[in-house]
């Protein structure tokens, strides 16, 4: 009886310290896409003044339209890659918040999805 008790206190322990060290992984991946969230909203707003100044000092109206288009073309780029950057950021903060589990969920026989 008294080994069972000291498993299950085992269990409970471990699966408390894989619980923190998950949520300290994905705590520092969404402190990673907040970061890069706020460098992405910087330059955007310094671009779109850039594009701004640029558009208001075009002496005719086809330049105007050139820029914008540049300007749109280029945030449209920006906005796909920077995506594409937080989904790796994402899901590599998954994988090593699931990682603390992976050992317990092993032992029920559960594997994770590749």
């Amino acid at each position: 009886m008294m080994k069972s008790f000291e498993e299950f206190q085992s269990f409970g322990k471990d699966g408390f310290e894989a619980y923190v060290a998950s949520s300290t992984a994905m705590t520092k991946g969404l402190q990673t896409i907040a970061q890069e969230a706020a460098e992405f909203s910087r330059k955007s707003f310094e671009k779109g003044t850039a594009a701004f100044e640029k558009a208001t000092a075009a002496k005719s109206f086809d330049k105007v339209l050139e820029v914008q288009q540049a300007f749109a073309k280029e945030s449209y780029d920006t906005l796909v890659s920077q995506m594409t950057k937080f989904n790796e950021i994402y899901m590599t903060a998954a994988k090593e918040a699931y990682k603390p589990f992976e050992a317990s969920m092993a032992a029920f026989g559960v594997k994770a999805p590749k």
